[in-house]
């Protein structure tokens, strides 16, 4: 590969140096703003840079506090100062909703940036998979694994069990696709998801973890869906129940801001109706159900619809309603029967095209979105000023410290 000095103008939203080669674009995974780099470029559609070096290093670089920060794939920012990091971050999601999305700063409120107290050992929750004879992470940007014994982004009650499970498991990791690990009150929980139907095996090693006081409870996931519990595998988020082989907030502390600042928000009055779209096993819902006068929830996943109607009935909530099914497909159908003042969605990486158009079928006059992913934010966003939905209010939270992603919420309203 031929090799280029670069100067670095600005990041991706993909947290990847950007910089500029005979007038075309050249994106250099480790690189920062304002550095001057030499780098390995390979030439395609899309021209991107394997750092070699650093010539003149931006004042926010640092040595990575992680001896795996150079292989590993699960932080890909820990050579750049939190600060820096936060101030990228916000950047990133107003270039865009400003570039994508056609929705310019100045037009929204923009509140204050959220971020935790811990910059490391705040991951509750893990996917990891069998490494030479452990367990690991895939490498930057491949699906190369590399083992991890120890590792100081996760909760204190998690750092140092990737060596003792790999341990424990190595017996039967071929028959392992990932493990889950999750965290929650001191309680610890894993799945273990396999290639194939459980063998007797596989079962003893459940029985091991818990009778070595690793973790509280183990669930076996098949390939056909199925599932053994073995221990305690629920655990508790204030009201919420979380299980390991469900989705879960990886950062809970600033998960708890990013709940509390989505409902003062979207500030369902006690009289209003409220359609919640993605809805998990339940993050927002329950505290939806406290400020609205009904709720109806819409999960596509059978389990996570289950655990979120197990907590609201040890809750005695009963203005909730819950739906297992297609978010859009199911909205678009309960438009007919009923509507909806206000409207709260937190879709997948990938977004949610076409909801601009639901949101007007179901009524909402207000529309409270939360996303992982700037670029998908910023294609909703411009279908929902389409449809007449004005931007109010913006607010990113730092959810993964050391990494380029963010959490955001928007508020639209017409």
């Amino acid at each position: 590969m031929p090799i280029f000095e670069l100067t670095i103008d600005r990041l991706a939203h993909t947290g990847e140096g950007i910089g500029t080669l005979d007038g075309r674009a050249v994106f250099v995974e480790g690189a920062l703003p304002h550095e001057r780099v030499r780098a390995a470029v390979t030439q395609g559609k899309v021209l991107r840079g394997e750092l070699l070096e650093v010539l003149t290093a931006n004042p926010a670089r640092r040595t990575p506090a992680c001896p795996l920060a150079d292989r590993c794939g699960g932080c890909d920012w820990l050579h750049f100062d939190e600060r820096a990091q936060r101030e990228a971050k916000q950047q990133a999601v107003i270039a865009a909703l400003d570039h994508l999305g056609g929705i310019a700063p100045g037009t929204y409120q923009q509140l204050p940036m959220v971020s935790g107290a811990q910059a490391m050992g705040y991951r509750r929750r893990a996917v990891m998979h069998a490494a030479n004879g452990g367990l690991g992470f895939f490498g930057r940007r491949s699906h190369e694994r590399v083992r991890v014994d120890n590792c100081p982004a996760l909760t204190a009650g998690l750092a140092t069990l990737p060596k003792r499970l790999g341990e424990l498991l190595a017996s039967v990791s071929t028959d392992l696709e990932e493990l889950r690990l999750l965290e929650s009150g001191g309680r610890v929980a894993v799945a273990l998801v396999l290639k194939k139907p459980p063998r007797p095996k596989v079962r003893q090693a459940a029985e091991e973890l818990l009778a070595g006081k690793l973790v509280h409870g183990v669930v076996l996931v098949v390939p056909n869906g199925a599932l053994e519990a073995f221990g305690e595998v629920e655990l508790h988020d204030g009201e919420t129940l979380l299980r390991p082989e469900l989705f879960a907030q990886a950062n809970a502390e600033v998960n708890a801001e990013l709940v509390r600042s989505a409902i003062s928000l979207l500030a369902p009055a006690k009289h209003e109706r409220v359609l919640e779209l993605f809805s998990g096993n339940g993050n927002f819902t329950l505290p939806l159900s406290r400020a609205a006068k009904e709720v109806v929830a819409v999960e596509s996943s059978r389990g996570s619809v289950a655990l979120g109607q197990k907590a609201a009935r040890a809750a005695g909530v009963g203005n909730l309603r819950w739906i297992e099914g297609d978010a859009l497909k199911t909205a678009k159908g309960l438009s007919a029967e009923a509507q909806f003042d206000c409207l709260l969605l937190d879709p997948p990486r990938t977004g949610a095209p076409g909801i601009a158009a639901v949101a007007r079928q179901v009524g909402a006059r207000r529309v409270l979105y939360v996303a992982c992913d700037a670029a998908a934010l910023a294609r909703d966003a411009k279908e929902l000023a389409q449809h007449g939905y004005e931007p109010k209010t913006l607010q990113v939270f730092d959810l993964f410290p050391q990494t380029q992603h963010t959490e955001t919420i928007f508020l639209w309203a017409r």
